[in-house]
């Protein structure tokens, strides 16, 4: 292959690379998750706490954002609850991660409008099919 026709495919496979947002206080399950994340060709942008979460998606306009529930500064619902409000970036998908595992934790969060929950601990690999169900 030519140089300049390795450079078009890699410009035209940059632009097929999904991004996400994933904000995870947890550095075992950030960095896992990160790792599996990226070597599944995601670019993904992490928070290690909720702030600064909601400006990032509003200026990156990432494919879908990942959420824990509990964390500093701001958990996962109040800023799922942001991000579906704001006419701008409500039709960006959100999965929820959480240890609450109980009905009521998983209805609120469906209700609030999340594209997925999913309970800790969990498989990776199921984090990654459930986007990919999430993303096609």
């Amino acid at each position: 292959m030519r140089m300049v026709e390795r450079d078009i495919y890699m410009s035209i496979e940059n632009q097929k690379q999904k991004t996400v947002v994933f904000a995870e206080d947890d550095k075992t399950i950030a960095q896992l998750v990160k790792f599996k994340l990226e070597k599944e060709g995601f670019k993904v942008v992490h928070f290690q706490d909720g702030e600064g979460v909601i400006d990032a998606v509003s200026k990156i306009l990432p494919d879908i954002v990942i959420l824990n529930v509990m964390m500093p500064v701001q958990n996962g619902i109040s800023i799922l609850k942001e991000i579906k409000v704001n006419p701008q970036i409500k039709h960006i998908p959100v999965i929820i991660l959480s240890a609450k595992g109980q009905e009521k934790d998983i209805v609120r969060g469906i209700e609030i409008g999340a594209s997925d929950y999913i309970i800790k601990p969990f498989a990776p690999l199921e984090v990654i099919a459930r986007i990919k169900r999430i993303l096609l």
